[in-house]
């Protein structure tokens, strides 16, 4: 974020917040600060820098999408967009997190059952492809940058293997219509109101069109790699089928489902832990090498065995 645009967003957040003459005690919080957006809090209002380039059509489209599905998907204080810098940014009422420090009480079953809600929800027309796979590319992208490490070749080896479409390389499949968030994890859930009221999916950037299969990607993954206990990974398989979601079946083994997404959210954050790891100058840590482990071992484990891909 530049120096010039991070005060302007700070300075809109307060003018949401309240009106210039009202007296205020609240602190500005930025509470994200990356390449591709920075959103800082002023009380109960949220402000969001966007990532650069990001297209003001398909961003309106998105954002329309949250306002019409109050009880999914955290509403827009704003319908539209506004310019900040050459920058769009965004405007949210503030919702109570995930605590990162309590895995024990994490929404499994909520996360579940407003995907399915989601997933259920008719896509309206010409919403854009969800961004899963175009994030899994930049992961790509970022690992080649990075530049040498030992454990590139099995991550590479991996992403090959893929289907051109999870490699953003090729449309995705026609029939895949389904109304998706596009970057499901813990983080994407907020109580709202704070702190106590219903959770709700945050973050509409990926949100679009695709494989549902892709949203749950990311905790079949942890699961598969060994990271996820098998109890949590039901709680959340079974909350999601038990909502009517259609990603996989009812009943049954979800794996043939799932495989293609797991691996490449699999191959994603393996590509994106080197890449950190490289910048940094720092080794791997044991969660990292496990990912990468899995990688590994992709290339020798038929799709009817994935799920035991990371063992």
């Amino acid at each position: 974020m530049t120096a010039d645009v991070l005060p302007a967003l700070t300075a809109n957040a307060r003018r949401a917040a309240h009106t210039e003459l009202t007296p205020c005690a609240h602190l500005d919080t930025v509470l994200a600060d990356r390449h591709d957006a920075t959103v800082v809090r002023h009380g109960d209002t949220v402000a969001k820098a966007h990532a650069p380039g990001t297209d003001p059509t398909q961003l309106s489209l998105r954002l329309a999408v949250a306002a019409n599905l109050p009880d999914t998907l955290l509403a827009p204080l704003a319908p539209t967009p506004a310019d900040l810098h050459g920058r769009l940014v965004t405007l949210w009422p503030y919702g109570s997190p995930v605590d990162p420090e309590n895995p024990d009480a994490a929404p499994w079953e909520a996360a579940a059952t407003l995907l399915a809600r989601l997933h259920r929800t008719p896509a309206p027309d010409g919403l854009p492809p969800m961004r899963g796979p175009a994030k899994a590319a930049r992961a790509i992208a970022r690992l080649h940058a990075a530049g040498p490490h030992p454990a590139t070749a099995p991550v590479l080896r991996a992403w090959a293997a893929l289907p051109a479409w999870a490699r953003a390389e090729a449309p995705m499949p026609p029939a895949e219509r389904t109304l998706c968030h596009g970057d499901l994890h813990l983080g994407q859930l907020v109580r709202h109101p704070a702190p106590s009221g219903p959770w709700l999916l945050i973050d509409v950037d990926d949100l679009g069109v695709g494989p549902p299969a892709w949203d749950l990607a990311r905790p079949a993954a942890w699961y598969a790699c060994g990271l996820l206990p098998p109890v949590e990974w039901l709680r959340f398989l079974t909350a999601y089928q038990r909502a009517g979601g259609p990603a996989v079946p009812a009943d049954g083994d979800p794996w043939p489902a799932l495989d293609v997404a797991a691996r490449a959210l699999t191959v994603q954050t393996a590509a994106l832990a080197i890449a950190k790891s490289v910048a940094a100058g720092q080794p791997l840590d044991e969660v990292q090498q496990a990912v990468i482990d899995a990688c590994d071992r992709m290339g020798t484990v038929p799709p009817e065995l994935a799920h035991g891909f990371a063992t």
